[in-house]
């Protein structure tokens, strides 16, 4: 067992994840990976299920009845880590919008440079996008200004997906009170993390839009990171941030 745990939620990504998980597992480092899978019509789980064969101690799979949201898949996958005892859980995408290869980044950061969560940042460094329409860009950018003027959080890049949480940060975060599903769940957990004190450090990635598949964004995902943003600082005022099992 790897003290690493990736965990990528999937839906309809048949054009992608064969390929994501061997490159995953290609890696000189050992990375586990867990596959949230959300009842996928195009056959995804299928070939998760005939890959676990191939690598059958590396490789898991958590298959949910519906599409239940990214909030939801990637807490599923945080309490399905720690219950196993990984030391450090990755969020990451299937679509190659994450390059594989900065896994190992982010893994070194966290792991020897100090960071409790560690984000692979589009903007630390400029605006690292592929790509992208101009449009979808600036709307990404300023959201993540936006963020940052309400929750006064020192991130560049609030709505990133690509990350390295130690164990010790999702242990005190107490995921049951996590509520946002889309790019708002990414804003929630880095202000929760944040507010109860641990070390946020930002690296800078390449973001590349996917070439194949679907793009699971969308107006009402946008609209709860806007929203949702109020609802977080509002809330936060109000509520005394404590570390669990301190």
């Amino acid at each position: 067992m790897s003290d690493s745990l990736v965990i990528i939620p999937t839906y309809n990504e048949k054009e992608n994840i064969e390929r994501i998980l061997r490159k995953i597992f290609s890696l000189e480092k050992v990375f586990d990976v867990l596959i949230v899978e959300d009842n996928s019509p195009d056959g995804t789980a299928a070939i998760v299920r005939s890959l676990m064969k191939e690598f059958p101690d590396r490789l898991f799979m958590e298959e949910r009845k519906g599409k239940l949201g990214l909030g939801t898949a990637y807490i599923h996958g945080f309490k399905w880590g720690l219950k196993r005892g990984y030391n450090f859980l990755f969020e990451m995408d299937a679509d190659f919008s994450h390059n594989p290869d900065d896994l190992l980044r982010l893994y070194d950061t966290t792991r020897n440079h100090g960071g409790d969560l560690v984000i692979g940042s589009r903007y630390i460094t400029g605006v690292n996008v592929v790509n992208w329409p101009i449009g979808r860009v600036l709307m990404s950018y300023y959201a993540s200004s936006y963020v940052r003027l309400v929750t006064r959080m020192k991130v560049r890049d609030t709505t990133a997906g690509f990350k390295c949480y130690r164990s010790e940060v999702l242990r005190a975060i107490d995921l049951d009170r996590i509520r946002f599903m889309g790019y708002a769940f990414q804003i929630e957990m880095k202000f929760t993390t944040w507010k109860l004190g641990f070390n946020i450090v930002e690296i800078p990635i390449i973001f590349t839009d996917r070439t194949l598949g679907t793009s699971k964004m969308s107006r009402g995902i946008f609209k709860e990171a806007i929203m949702g943003v109020i609802k977080l600082k509002w809330n936060s005022l109000f509520r005394n941030y404590e570390r669990l099992n301190a």
